[in-house]
């Protein structure tokens, strides 16, 4: 059998579920297993060292706390904007994730979580920082390099 280890390549379906069981995630749903090398920085330190150890062809359930999970929310993630950046079809509604650039050119997730007059608060962080989680995990392949 192969054995996750610090630099393995591992292939897995995988479906997170908060505690009140509603399914937040699920590569179920493309049926497209998830793909990464331990290590590469995709996964919390923490969500890897429940990881380790585990081996090709087996199920596991795994409990994180927020902080081992996506975190907790961080107040500087959030940001205050004016309504006139959001034109076209960028229209400025509660509840909209919407990409957004960041300074170095990458496009980043923020989620609207207000808009009071001619300024929208957008939320950059996790939509599940600060939730304590479930992974279903399949592990469905393991390459030891």
């Amino acid at each position: 059998m192969s054995v996750i280890k610090k630099n393995s390549e591992v292939l897995m379906h995988f479906t997170i579920k908060l505690h009140d069981g509603s399914v937040a995630d699920s590569t179920a749903n493309s049926g497209k297993p998830a793909k990464f090398v331990m290590g590469d920085g995709s996964l919390s330190d923490n969500f890897e060292k429940c990881l380790l150890g585990l081996e090709a062809d087996t199920k596991h359930s795994l409990e994180l706390d927020a902080e081992d999970a996506f975190g907790m929310p961080n107040p500087d993630n959030i940001h205050h904007m004016d309504r006139s950046k959001f034109v076209g079809e960028s229209k400025a509604e509660v509840g909209t994730i919407m990409a957004f650039s960041s300074p170095d050119g990458m496009e980043v997730p923020g989620i609207i979580t207000e808009v009071v007059g001619n300024s929208v608060t957008v939320d950059f962080n996790h939509p599940l920082a600060g939730q304590d989680v479930i992974f279903d995990i399949e592990i469905i392949s393991v390459n030891n390099v």
